[in-house]
């Protein structure tokens, strides 16, 4: 009968890992009777399934209470949500003065600022007329749908 060999197959993690940078992978692995190896590339997010579901409202709360800082809490109605998942820009091309300021008065259908998804430029207009308290996101960042952008009280 063949012993099992304790530890772990550091060849084996090797050669896993020369697999990701040849073929440009983000993660692999591999599942041998026992022995489960997952290599991932350092940075690439990782999702965990939460172990019970959050009720409805909370889901649609929680963009907004995550990007609010600690202790400050934000009326749902004067965040302006991203429509779409893309790039995120304050300006409508590098170098010029941004749409908008904090403390700047906006009328509803005014740009306040642009997301680029698949290299198309969206002018992402205000929902309501108001004086804008905060931006949220940052020139040049992505965003993805639902996160908050901008405050408009």
């Amino acid at each position: 009968m063949a012993e099992k060999k304790s530890g772990i197959d550091q060849a084996l993690i090797r050669d896993l890992a020369n697999i990701l940078n040849e073929t440009d992978l983000t993660e692999i692995e591999v599942e041998q009777e026992d022995l489960r190896i997952r290599v991932s590339r350092a940075g690439t997010p990782q999702y965990v399934q939460a172990p019970v579901a959050a009720p409805a409202y909370a889901a649609a709360a929680a963009p907004i209470a995550a990007a609010a800082p600690a202790g400050k809490v934000r009326n749902p109605d004067s965040v302006v949500s991203a429509p779409m998942v893309g790039t995120a820009y304050l300006a409508p091309a590098p170098g010029s003065a941004a749409f908008i300021e904090v403390g700047s008065v906006v009328k509803e259908g005014q740009t306040l600022l642009i997301i680029e998804a698949m290299k198309t430029m969206n002018q992402i207009p205000a929902p309501k007329s108001g004086t804008v308290t905060e931006i949220v996101v940052q020139d040049g960042r992505p965003v993805e749908y639902g996160e908050p952008l901008v405050v408009i009280e």
